[in-house]
């Protein structure tokens, strides 16, 4: 079987959630994650200081309307994408679709964070022991996951009091 690839979809201005969404049903409901095996609208984190001094964080898309689907290309996938409500084509000359380089998505991993790929493997409420540093053995639930920093927060016993303390995806395991 071919290699899947990764192409950019041109969706109408704020259809992108409804793209993605309607392809991962339709991927579901006709067992085609096989052939289509993902579909991302690349985002990133921005923090925005309020009127009141307090941060708000929240995501912003890096390319308004355009979904990321990485897909065996063949004359079914290519129809299925092409005909989801919303999408005006793939980028490429004429309706010809071409993938993104190797080089393209690379750079494209490095501006996302490498989010593209990599599955965040914590949540808050998950329980941890640290493997590595100066808190090595200590275990905790994790609080909060900062997924693009690839840091979560978890509460150590310090002195008899719950401190928050924030350690590096690498350093922790999942109990």
């Amino acid at each position: 079987m071919e290699e899947a690839k990764w192409y950019v979809v041109h969706t109408f201005s704020g259809y992108e959630n409804t793209v993605k969404e309607d392809l991962e049903n339709t991927i579901k409901n006709r067992s085609l994650q096989n052939l289509i095996q993902e579909v991302v609208i690349p985002l990133e984190e921005v923090t925005e200081v309020l009127e009141d001094g307090r941060k708000k964080v929240s995501q912003r898309k890096i390319f308004p309307a355009y979904v990321l689907v990485k897909m065996v290309m063949n004359n079914d996938t290519w129809y299925i994408v092409r005909n989801t409500r919303g999408v005006t084509g793939f980028v490429g000359p004429g309706s010809e679709a071409v993938p993104l380089s190797e080089d393209e998505m690379e750079k494209l991993q490095t501006f996302m964070g490498g989010g593209i790929t990599a599955p965040v493997p914590f949540q808050a409420g998950d329980f941890v022991t640290v493997t590595n540093g100066p808190w090595e053995g200590t275990s905790g639930r994790i609080q909060s996951v900062q997924a693009a920093e690839k840091t979560l927060t978890i509460f150590a016993d310090v002195f008899g009091k719950q401190t928050p303390v924030e350690l590096d995806f690498k350093d922790v395991k999942k109990v």
